[in-house]
């Protein structure tokens, strides 16, 4: 059974770097956990976005291929290479569903169990679903967000079809939160 934490900062998880990070370092802060495979073409679009966010980088369905110590790497020379070194937090692989679903994931997922923006469906074909247990609550696909507002309560959960960029006017709101 997977560990699930009482709060937001009671999380941990590894960096790419394989640096431990406490997730009191977010205190405060609106934070967008999205959940990529970062090889895939349509993912250069996080890259060249206008927000700025904490992703957590996993294996979603065994489709990123690259080690830990390679993701870094190749986002530096290969995609979207140019030297390009991401301005946010990126984490090792992990299970987002199943029995060795991530405590981040767990914790995440017990709060906001489905997309707001598409409470109903969990994947296309049943061929996808490879872990067990299966639950609604589970993360669908590749891009699936988590957006955490100042105080650490997770605010709202966006499905695989939502753009990452259109998470930007609820971000702004959250912020706007914290200044008053």
């Amino acid at each position: 059974m997977t560990f699930i934490a009482k709060t937001f900062y009671d999380l941990r998880a590894t960096s790419l770097e394989g640096d431990p990070v406490d997730f009191n370092v977010f205190r405060g802060r609106v934070v967008l956990i999205e959940n990529v495979t970062f090889l895939l073409p349509v993912t250069y679009h996080l890259f060249s976005s206008a927000i700025t966010f904490v992703n957590v980088g996993n294996a979603c369905f065994l489709q990123e291929n690259c080690t830990n110590g390679e993701i870094l790497h190749s986002l530096q020379h290969v995609r979207p290479g140019g030297g390009f070194k991401p301005n946010f937090t990126m984490f090792e692989k992990c299970d987002v569903n199943g029995a060795n679903t991530h405590p981040v994931f767990a914790y995440l997922k017990s709060k906001l169990p489905f997309p707001e923006d598409d409470p109903s469906s969990l994947m296309q074909d049943p061929k996808f679903l490879v872990w067990s247990p299966v639950s609604r609550a589970d993360v669908s696909w590749n891009f699936e967000k988590f957006l955490i507002g100042p105080e650490g309560e997770p605010f709202k959960r966006y499905s695989k079809n939502f753009p990452t960029i259109d998470v930007e006017p609820d971000i702004q709101r959250l912020l706007r939160l914290t200044k008053t």
